[in-house]
C-alpha cells in the first residue's frame, strides 16, 4: 500500500510538473509575441513577422494543450466507458497541424520578401526586442528541461520522445526550442541584412524558421498519432503485470498482455489468464478480484483490467494466424 502511495503521489506531481511549464510557456509566447509584433510593424522584418506570428502560434498551442489536458481528466460515463482521456492526444496532434501552419506562413513570409524585398527599420529596436525574446524563451525552455529531463538523461532525447506518452511535455520542449533556434536564426538574418545591406538574408532567415517549425510539426504529428490510435503502455509495465497474475493463487499461467494507453497516466490492461482447472466459479472470481487489487495498488496509472479465460495453445494459434490478441512476455 505504501508503495502504491508513493506511485500514485509521483503521478501527480508530474501532472502538475507538466501543467506548471505550459503555463510558463503561455505566459513567455503571450509577452514576446505583443513585442515581435509591435518591432515587425515598425521594422518591416520579414523574420520579425514570422517569429510574432511563431510566438503567437505557440501561445495559442499551450492553450489547446491545458484544455486537453483537463478535458483528459473527465470521468469515465455511459458514452464513454473509459473516460475522455485520449483527447490530450487529439489536442497535442491538433497543436502539431498547428505548428505546420506557422510552418507554411514563415515559408511565404520568406519567398514574399525574397522576391521583393524591403529594408529594414529601426534595426537597434529589432535587436533589443530579439535579445528580451531570448531572455524569456531561455526561462521557458529550462522550465520545460526541467520537467522532461529525468527521461532524457536515462535513455537520450530521441529515444525519450519516442518513448514519452505524455506530449505536452515534449511539444512544450520542442516549441520553446523552436522559439529559442528561431530568435537565433532571426537575429543572424537580420544582423547580416543589417551589416551587409542585402535585406534578403532576411527572408532566408523566415525560410529557415519555416523549415525548422515544419520538421517539428512533422515529428510531433507522428508521435501523437500513434498515441491517439492506440499504442500498448511501458513494456516493463506489462512484464510487471504478468509477474502479478503469475503469483496468485489459482492462475496455472499467464499467457500474455495487451495493453493500451488512453493518456499520460491512465492505461488499460487485457489479459489471457489460464486457470487452475480444479477452480470453482466463485474462485476464478477471487483470483480475478485479487488480482486487480494487487495490480492498482503497484501501478495506480492502470484505470481498467479486463481478464481473458484462455488456454495456452489458443493464444498461440492466433499469433499465428496474425490475429489480434495479447503478446507473450509483454514483449
Amino acid at each position: 500500500m505504501a508503495q502504491s502511495v508513493v506511485q500514485g503521489r509521483r503521478v501527480k506531481e508530474k501532472e502538475i510538473g507538466t501543467t506548471f511549464a505550459v503555463f510558463i510557456a503561455l505566459a513567455g509566447d503571450l509577452s514576446i509575441a505583443v513585442i515581435k509584433f509591435v518591432a515587425a510593424g515598425m521594422s518591416g522584418s520579414a523574420a520579425m513577422l514570422s517569429e510574432a506570428l511563431h510566438s503567437l502560434e505557440d501561445a495559442a498551442n499551450q492553450v489547446l494543450l491545458l484544455y486537453g489536458m483537463k478535458r483528459s481528466r473527465v470521468a469515465s460515463d455511459q458514452q464513454h466507458a473509459l473516460g475522455h482521456g485520449r483527447e490530450v492526444y487529439f489536442w497535442s496532434f491538433i497543436v502539431a497541424l498547428l505548428i505546420a501552419v506557422a510552418a507554411g506562413v514563415a515559408v511565404y513570409e520568406g519567398l514574399d520578401h525574397l522576391i521583393h524585398p524591403q529594408p529594414i527599420q529601426q534595426p537597434a529596436l529589432v535587436l533589443a526586442v530579439l535579445a528580451i525574446s531570448l531572455l524569456l524563451d531561455s526561462a521557458s525552455l529550462i522550465v520545460s528541461l526541467r520537467e522532461s529531463g529525468p527521461a532524457i538523461g536515462r535513455v537520450g532525447w530521441w529515444r525519450a520522445f519516442r518513448n514519452s506518452k505524455n506530449p505536452p511535455s515534449f511539444i512544450t520542449l520542442f516549441t520553446n526550442s523552436a522559439a529559442l533556434g528561431g530568435d537565433v536564426v532571426a537575429g543572424a538574418g537580420m544582423g547580416l541584412a543589417i551589416t551587409t545591406g542585402r535585406s534578403r538574408w532576411d527572408a532566408v532567415a523566415s525560410l529557415i524558421i519555416g523549415a525548422f517549425l515544419a520538421v517539428s510539426a512533422a515529428l510531433l504529428a507522428r508521435e501523437s498519432k500513434g498515441l491517439l490510435i492506440g499504442e500498448r503502455a511501458d513494456p516493463e509495465l506489462g512484464k510487471a503485470i504478468l509477474a502479478a497474475a503469475r503469483g496468485i493463487e489459482g492462475i496455472g499461467q499467464a499467457n500474455g498482455i495487451a495493453t493500451v494507453q488512453l493518456a499520460p497516466d491512465q492505461v488499460v490492461v487485457n489479459l489471457s489468464i489460464e486457470f487452475d482447472d480444479a477452480l470453482h466459479t466463485t474462485q476464478i472470481e477471487a483470483a480475478v478480484v485479487e488480482l486487480e487489487r494487487r495490480l492498482r495498488e503497484a501501478h495506480p496509472q492502470i484505470t481498467a483490467v479486463f481478464v481473458k479465460p484462455q488456454a495456452a495453445e489458443e493464444v498461440r494459434r492466433r499469433l499465428a494466424q496474425g490475429g489480434i490478441g495479447v503478446t507473450p512476455d509483454g514483449e
